[in-house]
Parts: C-alpha cells; sequence; structure tokens
C-alpha cells in the first residue's frame, strides 16, 4: 500500500536504474540487534531491535512495533526502490530498516527510554513462509509479534504498535485481535478492508493490476549479499506454500467476489466491534491510494478510545514537508501528540496537554475538534433519485474531464451553509439486460455555475437487476450556501476504476441517497 500508481512498464525499467548505495546505519543513541522467533504454520519471523544504548543489560523498556513487509535489510521495496523514493542496497553490508528513522529521530525515542522492534512479515525480509496480504497466516504474526515483544526480559510487558499504509495496517489487526500486550495502536493511511483496495464491489481499481505483483516482487527480493546467509536463506524459504508467487496473484487477481470467505477474513470492519485497544488514527479524506473506503464504519465499530487527524490530504505521514517546508497535513505537532499517546497508554504519564480526541481539517483548511468521528450529532437527510437511463460504454471520469453522462439528481440552491460529515448510503434500484453491469455514483458540490468538486463516491457491479446498496467513501466536506448538491448515477468512473464496458442501456428505476450532516 505504500505503493502509488506504478504502471507495468516499470517493472521493465527496473533493471537499468541505478541503485542508492550503502546500507540503513544504526541510529544515533541506538544499540541493534536482531532475533527470530515462530509464528504459526512453521513460520519463523525476523526482527530487528533498537534499544538505547548504554542501557543495563536488564533495564526494561515499554516497546513500540512495527510489523509488515517493508523491513527487508536491502531496502524498503527492493528493486522497486528507485522508482518509490526508497533506497536499495543490494550488496550492504546489513543495516536495519530506515522506513521509520524519522519516528525514532523525529520522537527521539531512544532518549525517551522506548525500544524500536521492527517484525518482517511472513515471506519478507528475512522471515519464512509466504506472503498472505493480511489474511490468516499474517494475523498470526502480527498477535506473535506483539507476544513475543510483551515477553522479552528487556520488555515492560506494554507494547505499542506504530505504521503507515501496509504497517499502518498490521496495525488495525493488532486493535481487532487484541494481544494481552498491546496498549495503543497508531495507524497512518490504512486500509479497513482489503478487498476494497483492489475492487469496488466487483469493479477493479487501478491497484488490482499491478499491486499483487509488486507485493510478490517484494517478497522475492533477498537481502544484502553481505547479509547473515541465514538471513537470506529464511527469507526466501516458502515450503508452507510452494508456487507462493503465483498463488498470491491468483488469491487477488483472481477473486472479485467481495463475500467470499477469501475477502471476508480480510476485511476489518466488522473485528472492530468489542475492541477497546487505544486507536491513534490518520486518514486522507482525499487519498488516491488508501482511499477512505470504511474510514467511518471502522471507526464507528471500534468502542475503545480513539483519537484522530482527518482531512483533505493524499497518502503522507503527519510529519512529511513539502519542497518548500510546508506541512502536508497542514497541522504541526505530530510526533509530540503520537508521544503523548504512548506516553499515557504505555507508560501511564497522564498528558499534561490536552489534544483533541478528533481534529478534523475540512476543505477550507480550517480545523475543528470533534469527540468523536463520524460526529455524533450528524444527523442523515434522505433524498429520493430520479430515475433515467445511462449507457454503459465503461469510459468516462468524475474530476479529470467534462463528462456529463449519467441520470443526475440534483438539490435546490442551498439557502444556508451546509456541512457533510460522514459516510452516506445510496440505494439505487437498476434494471439491465444483462448481468455485470458498472454503476457508479459521484456526489458533487455544484457552485452558482453547475461546476465543482467530486465529494465522496463508490463503484459497484451489478450481477443482476433490482437494489444495489452502495455506502460512500467517507468525507468532512463544507458547502457553501447557494451551491447545489449533486448525485450523478452513471457508468464509469476511471479516475478510480477499470471498466469493462457491458455496451447496453441500464435502466435506473429509482431509489434515494441519505447524506450525514452536522447540525446547524
Amino acid at each position: 500500500m505504500r505503493l502509488r500508481r506504478v504502471v507495468l512498464l516499470a517493472l521493465a525499467l527496473l533493471a537499468v536504474l541505478p541503485a542508492s548505495a550503502g546500507a540503513a546505519e544504526v541510529p544515533e543513541g541506538a544499540e541493534w540487534s536482531e532475533a527470530t522467533f515462530p509464528s504459526s504454520d512453521g513460520v519463523t519471523l525476523h526482527a530487528d531491535i533498537l534499544r538505547p544504548k548504554g542501557l543495563p543489560s536488564g533495564a526494561k523498556t515499554p516497546v513500540i512495533l512495527s510489523i509488515g513487509p517493508y523491513f527487508n535489510h536491502s531496502g524498503q521495496t527492493g528493486a522497486l526502490g528507485p522508482v518509490q523514493d526508497t533506497s536499495y542496497d543490494p550488496v550492504g553490508p546489513a543495516g536495519p530498516s530506515d522506513r521509520f528513522l524519522d519516528l525514532i529521530e523525529g520522537a527521539n525515542l531512544m532518549e525517551r527510554g522506548y525500544t524500536f522492534v521492527m517484525v518482517d512479515l511472513r515471506g519478507f525480509g528475512g522471515s519464512s513462509g509466504c506472503l498472505d496480504w493480511t489474511g490468516p497466516g499474517e494475523q498470526a504474526d502480527v498477535v506473535n509479534a506483539v507476544n513475543w515483544a510483551a515477553s522479552q526480559p528487556w520488555s515492560t510487558g506494554k507494547v505499542g504498535m506504530y505504521g503507515k499504509s501496509y504497517d499502518g495496517v498490521t496495525g488495525l489487526i493488532g486493535v481487532n485481535r487484541r494481544p494481552a500486550g498491546l496498549k495503543a495502536v497508531v495507524s497512518q493511511e490504512p486500509v479497513y478492508d482489503l478487498y476494497r483496495y483492489l475492487y469496488g464491489d466487483g469493479i477493479r481499481r487501478l491497484n488490482s493490476v499491478a499491486t499483487p505483483a509488486l507485493y510478490d516482487l517484494i517478497d522475492l527480493t533477498p537481502g544484502p549479499v553481505l547479509d547473515d546467509p541465514a538471513y537470506n536463506a529464511n527469507g526466501l524459504n516458502d515450503s508452507q506454500r510452494p508456487g507462493c508467487p503465483v498463488l498470491n496473484l491468483s488469491d487477488q487477481g483472481g477473486n472479485d467476489d467481495h463475500y467470499s470467505d477469501y475477502w471476508r477474513q480480510r476485511n476489518l470492519i466488522p473485528g472492530a466491534k468489542g475492541s477497546t485497544v487505544p486507536l491513534f488514527l490518520t486518514q486522507g479524506l482525499t487519498e488516491n491510494n488508501t482511499v477512505s473506503d470504511g474510514t467511518a464504519q471502522y471507526m464507528a465499530n471500534h468502542p475503545g478510545y480513539e483519537r484522530a487527524w482527518l482531512g483533505p490530504w493524499d497518502h503522507v505521514r503527519g510529519n512529511e514537508r513539502d519542497e518548500s517546508g510546508r506541512l502536508k497535513m497542514g497541522r504541526a505537532g505530530f510526533f509530540n501528540e503520537v508521544m503523548r499517546f504512548y506516553d499515557q497508554f504505555l507508560k501511564g504519564v497522564t498528558p499534561t496537554v490536552q489534544d483533541p480526541p478528533v481534529a478534523v481539517q475540512t476543505n477550507d483548511g480550517k480545523w475543528r475538534a470533534e469527540q468523536v468521528w463520524p460526529p455524533a450529532d450528524a444527523v442523515r437527510y434522505t433524498s429520493p433519485l430520479r430515475a433515467g437511463t445511462y449507457t454503459d460504454e465503461g469510459s468516462g471520469c468524475a474530476t479529470e474531464c467534462s463528462d456529463t453522462e449519467g441520470v443526475w439528481t440534483i438539490s435546490p440552491r442551498l439557502p444556508y451553509p451546509a456541512h457533510l460529515a460522514g459516510s452516506g448510503r445510496v440505494v439505487v434500484d437498476v434494471a439491465t439486460t444483462r448481468p455485470n453491469a458498472n454503476l457508479v455514483v459521484d456526489v458533487y458540490d455544484l457552485d452558482e455555475f453547475g461546476i465543482g468538486p467530486l465529494i465522496t463516491r463508490q463503484g459497484f457491479l451489478a450481477r443482476s437487476s433490482g437494489p444495489k446498496t452502495l455506502d460512500l467513501w467517507s468525507a468532512d466536506w463544507k458547502v457553501a450556501a447557494g451551491h447545489r448538491i449533486a448525485v450523478r448515477v452513471t457508468d464509469a468512473n476511471e479516475d478510480w476504476w477499470i471498466h469493462t464496458p457491458l455496451f447496453d442501456t441500464v435502466r435506473v428505476v429509482g431509489g434515494s441517497v441519505s447524506l450525514p450532516f452536522l447540525t446547524y
């Protein structure tokens, strides 16, 4: 999920791209060691351990743990590093991953008395086994990694998890599975239902074309030549599931059924129910990678303590800055807030600063505080959808062109400002003469000229006629007085999905749209 939209042509270029030289260095103030420990199914997991330098041998510290596919000693994304803005050193000597060096240095982890542990998921780096796309095997890896970190003689038994994107997903797995030692999770820009990273209820996303193969390549990347031979031998051992890369491709690319057992096991939204593990979440509500499809549903299901930063940004970390030095999320103090969160739940230190439970930035650039999100005072307003027809040609877009094909339902001009906050729901009753009709719903904020941005959307493959229910991507958006809210039902949104055209007329019999608004 760290991967951007890399076209398949990029794979052919890897052989001629230069690699960044030099192994990752041990951060200043840290001592590096390695360990292996068992998970399930005969898998052995590898861990890199960074401890504060100079601690007595029996000193115990709380542990911050990251577990994911990006901690290989040769580089986070292997040979893809040159096109992923990450280093790649296939020679060595070996060193610990630099993936979260920004956290280690920016939050002064060693000086604060924390141990930082990076664990390779099965199949990656120095861990044996077959990559599992957050399935039962990887979920077991998360539980076993937390249990192992909590039980070490240098650990206080209290473990926090930290990650972004894929290793943010493993944090949500920790929230759901609730191993005893897990006391706090920071998850930046995760995916809440792994199916939705590749599909929109049957319609493929662009991610489905290359992502499974790209993770296979990361899985197959060995550590540096000068690394411990056992590291590479272990990492290349997929005897647990011979033919693992091919099977991984077929598992993901050959199954578009959202409700199959394979994808149900990888939907993390239901598993949040009942979990009291404290969670600090960041989510870009205008993400183009790990999008906000399921954000509101996951947060609503999770009853435990929650902190969050939500707003209109892309796939970035809370501390990232652009070339001008501007924070990409537009909010200062990310590491300080994260460490107050960890100190509270891993050390029992009462915060001296009162941070808002949920900090939300809207499309006007302003921030506000919420106790929970979706906001408790949001009220759903339901409107009927107009009937009509559209042609399923499989082409058209929502943001990058002037395409207006589809059946539109447009509100009157708003006499007052409105504030949409949460995930809307659309029920569309469609009639099609053949199965597998493309069905897309786009919601816009239109100005006095009838022009405006896309607020939220959803895609669905109508395998038969009848009512279809679509939960829209989560949003937090202010609509100005005098604007209109428009809902378009159409066949294609190529900005987000890859459509196989039916070349048939689809009839929208009717339906409804329900959108959550804050009360004024």
